[in-house]
């Protein structure tokens, strides 16, 4: 890249999205495995080049300044085309590089994430992974931005995904999550309405995650009492297991914890978890993590991969 007739060095750009990210001089250098001193000095070279400051700096404040920011977004993107110019030129070669990116809902059941990342890591292992947790709608708008490659979703059975390529992975009834010397811990089956007064504790109201209760409970038209909220299911989990409110929760999810008894529920929400992607211009990652997928013995089956309405 050429500013002012000098080359702008890509690596200043990394050094400058280390420091933003990081808000810490000594942190960035740590992350980018240099000395401070050579990345203060190939900052301060390129605002040099630049003619503006890209941060404001005290002994103990790190920030961006208007500069900074500007040329961050552009900077980031920057990156990711040399990045993927590189993956690309390798995979034409015969060798998968780049970065894959991954988002993981909080209540991935279907696979077993960190076996399938081990067994891609041994065959592509010039891969850089990148894991993002979060909730299935950010996914599915930060593939469709081409933010992100891939994303293990979990949505209601009457809200699939749009815009992006899924294959269905499971399809489970949640299960009512209760303390272990709760009334109706040992009960065969429930209905909702038999836990229309207890206290709920749920994801946050209009996640996905909460919409599948929530589109359940209002087909059986019945009330429920969401007291508490909360994203962390382990947070979800101990807060049932000390009696402060009833929970549902995919089964698998629920079983290994000590102090919780789950029931099956014969109205419960359904909840279908889905791998996601998109079809337009995957990286060679990406595509190599889904062929990868593909061929697991429990993984996608070919067949079982279509685009969205939206793609068709």
């Amino acid at each position: 890249m050429i500013w002012n007739d000098r080359w702008m060095e890509l690596q200043q750009m990394r050094y400058v999205v280390a420091v933003a990210e990081e808000r810490n001089f000594t942190r960035a250098a740590e992350r980018s495995f240099v000395v401070q001193s050579a990345l203060s000095h190939q900052i301060k070279s390129l605002e040099r080049e630049l003619g503006v400051s890209l941060f404001a700096r005290t002994s103990r404040r790190v920030e961006l300044t208007a500069a900074g920011e500007a040329f961050l977004l552009h900077a980031c993107a920057a990156l990711e085309a040399a990045d993927r110019a590189a993956a690309d030129a390798a995979a034409a070669a015969g060798e998968v590089r780049g970065t894959l990116t991954i988002g993981l809902i909080p209540t991935v059941t279907a696979i077993d994430v960190p076996a399938e990342l081990a067994r891609f890591r041994q065959r592509f292992s010039a891969v850089r992974i990148r894991l993002h947790g979060g909730g299935s709608d950010e996914f599915v708008a930060a593939i469709r931005r081409g933010e992100m490659d891939v994303a293990v979703l979990g949505l209601a059975e009457s809200t699939p995904p749009t815009g992006v390529a899924t294959r269905v992975l499971a399809r489970e009834r949640l299960v009512a999550v209760l303390p272990a010397g709760h009334r109706l811990a040992s009960r065969k089956r429930l209905r909702l309405a038999d836990l229309a007064e207890e206290p709920f504790v749920d994801f946050p109201a209009s996640s996905p995650g909460r919409a599948q209760s929530d589109l359940a409970f209002a087909a059986a038209s019945v009330r429920r009492n969401v007291e508490l909220e909360a994203m962390s299911t382990d947070l979800i989990l101990g807060l049932v297991r000390n009696g402060l409110a009833v929970a549902i929760l995919a089964e698998p999810i629920a079983t290994a914890t000590d102090g919780v008894r789950t029931v099956p529920l014969a109205d419960g929400p359904v909840r279908l978890e889905y791998l996601a992607w998109s079809e337009f211009n995957p990286s060679p990652a990406a595509t190599a993590f889904l062929r990868s997928a593909r061929s697991a013995g429990d993984g996608p089956q070919e067949a079982d991969y279509r685009p969205s309405a939206e793609q068709t």
